[in-house]
């Protein structure tokens, strides 16, 4: 028999299995060996050779960081308020052999552990909690799930809560209460400014019992002011007192010297009148009051 005929087979044969026995895994894979159905030890990554003919078989692991999203969630808080809530678990594989042999499918595990603690978390925590703290219900889901998978080589890195759904009655009454606060903070706010502008228009008041003439110029002023407003027709009496500061202190003026004085502050007022609709009302009273002034000018003096 030829001695050919049986060593190029099983060089073939050899050749083959060598061939198929090589295996190349990336940075992020590790390759769990079994020889014989026995672990033997994680292997990877870059080229690894298995004994071949099925002496040993590799379970293929993936290191990455994995995205679990955790479906909606119906629960009641411990305010019992019904809210739906979901969230995204974000894990790796740790210990490759024991994700392996201590449990089966790790990635259905993790994610029913998840929404089971997430349920449970929720349940134990205020509305208020829920809303204004929700890096530390965050925290404490995390924890809780990786204390839980730590046993199958898993390690949770985080767990985000991407939203939170109230009922639309829940949803009314807090508008309602943001609105609330909201008007309370006006009401205070303009409570403040309603005691900063007394405040000022006390000092003001002093500043003007000190100097008389500057409350004849404030009035002058606000006749102006009203005046140019052309919609309306607005009479001002004008007391005597007014024109005191034009006498001298601890001097009565006579009657002719107060005639005169009004005149004088009539036609001021005339000179300073806009133009507009009421304009000539406004001068028609101020032309009486000089013609009144100026006849009880000349009747003092008649009686003089």
């Amino acid at each position: 028999m030829d001695p050919t005929a049986i060593v190029v087979p099983a060089v073939a044969v050899i050749a083959v299995g060598i061939l198929t026995s090589l295996r190349v895994l990336y940075e992020y894979e590790r390759g769990v060996i079994f020889r014989l159905g026995k672990l033997t030890r994680a292997k990877g990554p870059g080229l690894i050779f298995l004994v071949p003919f099925g002496v040993e078989r590799m379970k293929k692991m993936d290191l990455r960081i994995v995205a679990l999203d955790i479906a909606p969630q119906d629960t009641i808080t411990k305010d019992n308020v019904s809210v739906r809530v979901n969230a995204v678990v974000y894990f790796r594989v740790a210990a490759p052999t024991t994700a392996v042999i201590e449990i089966e499918d790790y990635y259905f595990a993790t994610s029913q552990l998840a929404q089971t603690t997430l349920r449970s978390v929720i349940g134990q925590s205020e509305l208020d909690e829920l809303l204004a703290q929700r890096e530390r219900i965050n925290e404490i889901v995390r924890v809780i799930i990786d204390e839980g998978t730590d046993p199958w080589g898993i390690e949770v890195t985080g767990v985000e809560i991407k939203d939170i759904d109230l009922p639309q009655e829940m949803k009314r009454a807090m508008a309602k209460q943001a609105e609330a606060e909201r008007e309370r903070r006006a009401k205070v706010i303009s409570a403040e400014g309603e005691y900063q502008a007394s405040t000022k228009l006390a000092l003001a008041a002093e500043i003007i019992e000190q100097f008389p003439g500057a409350m004849q110029l404030r009035f002058l002023q606000t006749v102006v002011e009203i005046a140019a407003e052309n919609n309306s027709t607005t009479l001002f009496p004008i007391p005597i007192e007014l024109f005191k500061g034009f006498v001298e202190p601890g001097r009565e003026a006579s009657p002719e010297a107060k005639a005169k004085a009004l005149k004088a502050a009539a036609e001021s007022m005339i000179e300073a009148m806009p133009s507009g609709s009421d304009r000539a009302t406004l001068e028609r009273a101020a032309k009486q009051l000089i013609g009144v002034t100026t006849d009880d000018a000349g009747a003092a003096g008649d009686d003089s």
